[in-house]
């Protein structure tokens, strides 16, 4: 690159420093390492020579046409194909070969065009590998020029087009030369072909491209003693167009604004990433909150069935209650004054006509109860499972951002495969009857506890009996024999209505505390299933959040970019 002016130079400085910055973002943000070198390649181009990339079919007269530029045969040409690798040519003062590898060679002319340039062949699109055309790719976003040549005899071919449609999106200039103008017969014949290549052109890049037609093989044969064939070749207004292109100014321009090219074109491929990632994180957090609403659907039915369950068993011990009273206004009168010294009997009455079925009833009533807990917890973990499939099934196909989506693809697929793979192998391996037997000797032991019972093996209706016959043996033997005579009038109503007293405080006691054991324990249960759940869908949730945070700071960091290369880019426009 010839010296800079001052302005100029730092120009320079300002659009390096900002690609640089560019290019840290781009890997913070997880770029392909391809995508990583062709902006570093990009960034150092500023400080390249012009770089000249020629493209097009073998037998379009690639070889020819750079020939007829350099004005001496440096390439050889052939009607088969003769470039099959890429060759960068270069000023030195003597002829030679650079051999990089297999697929690319440097060739060093003493040719006064190159001083200035670096022309680059590349294979025909027609005869492309796939070496080539990774090199050939490593080539067009560094390029601040790019001819692509095409024949009379096969103008715009399909081979072209697609090569063409591959290298777009990089928004370099192009130029068409439509080689082997010396086959046609008219000047209409031209005009024909230009017009379906300028129409073919602007259908596929959008653009109605500058073409210029030429004879190559006429040109190289004037320029090599044959002035005669120069006007007819046509080539002097392209060496003009290219030589223009090539002034200080025009030179410096294209220079400074195809890294900002290459810049726009990653930004705004990532950009449609991250917007990607954003919209199908949109989703994922639509599936986490559909869970979170069944999660508390679930818990709001739950603690409703629960209390309508309760209620069940509250009424067992209030009709218990009621006999109770029934019982001891039955029993405690003077008619039975003897009965009332026998503790064992009236304890054995008791339990016969209060107690009765209760401790059988309270077993079924719970029974029931886990049995609904046991199998509420199985289907939430169904729908669950089913609701992730259905998301897996949704998005299964579906691509965001191409090739570059890399780790958050992947990682999210792990977490949400992770989370279904966790309740299927719930809902697969979930053991009811063991599940319920668990849970039903964690009530009987809260119950016991509060009780303050020492229980074994046994039903939580033992433990209602055990509790009932001690209200029974509290409220029972409530007189002595030697008093016999003061009963009738003065001691036995008393005792009744003490009786009665005593009977509904310990079993309003003993309610309370069945009642407060089985709510909390069944309470703890319900919130150990949305633990589980919860839990689960933990790392999943918590991927969503923080990638959606992340994305978010991109997009905006991204955007920002864009604004600022816009702005560059009209500096330079303006230079």
């Amino acid at each position: 690159m010839e010296l800079l002016n001052k302005q100029q130079q730092s120009l320079l400085i300002e659009e390096r420093n900002f690609l640089n910055d560019l290019r840290v973002a781009l890997v913070k943000f997880g770029a392909t390492e391809e995508d990583q070198q062709t902006l570093e390649k990009s960034i150092a181009q500023l400080d390249d020579f012009f770089l000249l990339v020629i493209v097009g079919e073998f037998n379009a007269g690639k070889s020819a046409f750079i020939n007829a530029l350099l004005g001496q045969p440096i390439l050889r040409e052939g009607v088969t194909p003769t470039t099959t690798r890429v060759n960068v040519l270069r000023h030195g003062n003597d002829e030679g070969r650079i051999i990089e590898n297999d697929h690319l060679h440097i060739l060093i002319a003493p040719v006064d065009l190159l001083e200035n340039l670096s022309i680059v062949d590349t294979p025909g699109t027609n005869a492309i590998i796939r070496e080539h055309e990774v090199i050939t790719n490593q080539f067009v976003p560094r390029a601040d020029l790019v001819l692509f040549v095409t024949s009379t005899d096969r103008p715009f071919s399909e081979s072209e087009r697609a090569f063409l449609a591959r290298i777009r999106d990089w928004g370099k200039k192009v130029v068409v030369v439509l080689n082997k103008i010396d086959l046609l017969q008219s000047e209409d014949d031209l005009g024909e072909i230009s017009t379906f290549i300028k129409e073919n052109f602007n259908k596929l890049l959008g653009i109605t491209p500058e073409i210029f037609p030429v004879s190559a093989r006429q040109a190289l044969q004037a320029k090599q003693g044959q002035p005669q064939l120069w006007e007819g070749s046509r080539f002097e207004s392209l060496e003009t167009y290219i030589q223009n292109n090539l002034d200080e100014g025009s030179r410096l321009r294209l220079k400074f604004l195809n890294p900002l090219g290459v810049g726009e074109h990653l930004v705004t491929r990532y950009l449609e990433v991250v917007k990607g990632r954003l919209e199908l994180l949109k989703q994922d957090y639509t599936t986490l909150e559909d869970v979170d609403r069944q999660l508390q659907i679930y818990e709001d039915d739950m603690q409703r069935d629960f209390e309508f369950r309760m209620s069940d068993i509250e009424k067992i011990l209030y009709e218990m209650e009621q006999r109770g009273q029934d019982y001891f206004d039955d029993t405690i009168r003077l008619a039975r004054v003897i009965d009332l010294t026998k503790k064992e009997r009236i304890r054995k009455e008791f339990e016969q006509k209060v107690v009765a079925d209760v401790p059988t009833q309270i077993d079924a009533r719970v029974g029931e109860m886990i049995d609904w807990l046991v199998e509420s917890d199985l289907r939430q973990w169904q729908a669950v499972m089913e609701h992730l499939a259905e998301r897996r099934r949704q998005y299964k196909n579906r691509i965001v951002g191409g090739s570059e989506i890399g780790a958050f693809h992947s990682e999210r697929e792990r977490l949400i495969d992770g989370v279904g793979r966790a309740a299927k192998d719930v809902v697969e391996g979930y053991d009811k009857t063991g599940e319920a037997r668990k849970i039903a000797a964690d009530v009987q032991n809260a119950v016991a506890a509060a009780a303050v019972l020492e229980v074994g093996a046994v039903g939580l209706g033992v433990i209602v009996t055990a509790l009932a016959t001690t209200v029974a043996i509290d409220v029972t033997g409530v007189i002595m024999a030697s008093a016999l005579a003061l009963l009738g009038l003065f001691i036995i109503p008393a005792k009744r209505r003490q009786a009665k007293k005593d009977l509904k405080d310990k079993i309003s006691e003993m309610r309370a505390t069945l009642i407060s054991s089985l709510r909390a324990q069944f309470e703890r249960e319900i919130q150990r299933s949305l633990d589980n759940i919860k839990e689960a869908i933990g790392p999943y949730s918590r991927f969503v959040r923080a990638e959606g945070g992340k994305l978010e700071e991109t997009n905006d960091a991204l955007e920002s970019f864009q604004v600022e290369l816009g702005r560059l880019r009209g500096k330079i426009e303006d230079e």
